[in-house]
């Protein structure tokens, strides 16, 4: 069905693998909108409770398609395909990981960050290197990398081209954890299976007043919080929780 991705199912997580691995998974248009098609279905999809992003143990993903992009106009950047795809990523509702080895660079550190959590093998790479092409990040890097990692270091990263390890990473809080590269699949999957396994609207709910509170002053984000909070309240599935934790039994949840 797909030519550039690899689409999996593991119990409630649903699994999406780039798959262009002579290009080193480059994101080029095609692969973009393949990857938001994909993503977009498990959205849909009631059996799902997480998304994992991921590439393989060399890279998740190099970058953008330079020899894509040297053949692309500014009018056909103006029409925004790209990050339209973007914006479908950034407005799913369920938890979306990136699992990242090797190389996530330019784009692919875009997208990882993208995600709402980052589980890293202990070969990652993070970088935004765009400025080498006489460019800048365009697909969220000035803005995510400096909510994540503070002014100075984004500076380094983007303006010096400094790359930051796996460790580095996770010592600025750009990721979750670090693990073994050969367990880092692995492990992100235990983590997708746990949250997919959890209350799905109260999962929505929480993720988008985390997502939202950076941009909100602490008053509104406490408001939003609490509108959130009595939705879930109201919900069928904070019956069953409380239900089943004093039945001592294991919630049905109804996502309602």
């Amino acid at each position: 069905m797909y030519e550039n991705i690899q689409v999996e199912t593991h119990g409630q997580v649903g699994l999406v693998r780039l798959n262009r691995p002579k290009q080193l998974n480059a994101l080029n248009t095609a692969t973009l909108s393949e990857l938001a098609q994909a993503i977009g279905e498990f959205e849909q999809d009631g059996g799902i409770g997480a998304m994992v992003i991921t590439g393989n143990e060399r890279v998740f993903a190099a970058g953008a398609d330079i020899a894509e992009f040297q053949k692309t106009s500014l009018s056909e950047l103006m029409r925004g395909l790209r990050a339209d795809q973007y914006e479908v990523l950034r407005k799913v509702r369920k938890p979306l990981i990136a699992a990242v080895s090797g190389y996530a660079y330019g784009g692919g550190c875009e997208l990882a960050m993208l995600c709402d959590l980052i589980v890293a093998s202990d070969t990652a790479r993070f970088a935004q290197p765009e400025i080498n092409l006489g460019i800048i990040p365009g697909g969220g890097g000035t803005q995510r990398l400096t909510r994540q990692v503070g002014k100075y270091l984004a500076m380094e990263v983007i303006l010096a081209g400094r790359v930051l390890s796996a460790w580095e990473a996770l010592q600025h809080g750009l990721v979750n954890r670090v693990v073994p590269v050969e367990l880092y699949l692995e492990e992100t999957l235990e983590l997708a299976q746990t949250i997919a396994e959890r209350a799905p609207l109260a999962a929505r709910l929480a993720k988008d007043a985390i997502n939202r509170a950076q941009d909100m002053s602490l008053e509104h984000g406490l408001g939003l919080e609490r509108s959130n909070f009595l939705i879930a309240f109201g919900s069928e599935d904070k019956q069953e929780g409380t239900t089943a934790f004093l039945e001592k039994r294991k919630p049905q949840w109804k996502g309602r």
